[in-house]
């Protein structure tokens, strides 16, 4: 591998500053943050502004922005990630801590579809399969996008008569009751299924961004009631929400500090 050139890693230093505060900084505050000699932010600066990574910031003399460049590039490492294929690789990575089966799936009407699954190693796992299609209220997946919708456009798919097929003895029947489900989901960021598309099955889920901070898809992990348990439960909320984290930002969301 070759060597990084002390430049370069300069100026990405500078742009990635923009990242905090209120997205705006003067060559002083280049200098005392990075601790770099003063003649040398100023090339630096000017250089940047000059490709358009940076501008000045109208009414504030000596201020600094990011500039349209960096949207460019962004808006075109947007273009070319695949949901399926990121969420393939953190299904894999969740799945080979916790060794149970993970799924990301994305809502289509009132039913998810799964893109991504990664299966556990133990002899006793769920069976599924990507591209499975299965009620959204049945899931804890499904919930947890249902969860992210906003009121009008979740009563536009499911109105307070829809009759919602059932798949377990545990599966929510009632619009009324599922709505109280769905409050609960954005309370805690997280939803839970009991054994409601699968007697034998629980699982947990979060939620995954976009770079617009929209949600997009839902990361979830699978575990068959003979390894299931409040303690396991809370664990793999713990471990559901990291990976969607970690999902987000490959769609490039900036989680909140």
């Amino acid at each position: 591998m070759g060597r990084l050139v002390p430049a370069v890693t300069r100026a990405l230093d500078i742009l990635e500053l923009f990242l905090d505060g209120d997205g705006t900084l003067s060559a002083p505050d280049i200098v005392r943050k990075l601790q770099l000699p003063r003649t040398t932010v100023h090339e630096l600066v000017t250089t940047l502004a000059a490709r358009s990574y940076i501008a000045p910031v109208p009414g504030q003399p000596g201020r600094y922005r990011l500039g349209v460049r960096p949207y460019q590039l962004g808006s075109r490492y947007a273009e070319q990630l695949d949901l399926a294929a990121e969420g393939q690789q953190v299904a894999r990575s969740v799945a080979e801590t916790c060794d149970e089966t993970v799924h990301v799936a994305i809502l289509e009407g009132t039913d998810v579809i799964y893109i991504a699954k990664v299966d556990s190693t133990h002899a006793v796992r769920m069976v599924s399969a990507a591209g499975r299609r299965l009620p959204a209220h049945c899931t804890s997946v499904g919930k947890m996008l249902l969860a992210a919708l906003p009121e009008q456009e979740l009563t536009a798919r499911i109105p307070d008569d829809a009759e919602l097929t059932a798949m377990t003895p545990n599966s929510i029947t009632d619009p009324a009751v599922l709505r109280e489900a769905l409050a609960e989901i954005r309370r805690r960021g997280i939803a839970v299924e009991n054994r409601e598309s699968n007697p034998d099955v629980s699982c947990v889920a979060a939620p995954v961004r976009d770079r617009t901070g929209q949600v997009v898809a839902a990361l979830s992990i699978s575990v068959p009631m003979i390894r299931w348990s409040e303690e396991r439960r809370a664990e793999l909320e713990q471990l559901a929400a990291k990976g969607a984290v970690e999902l987000s930002e490959r769609l490039g969301h900036r989680s909140a500090v």
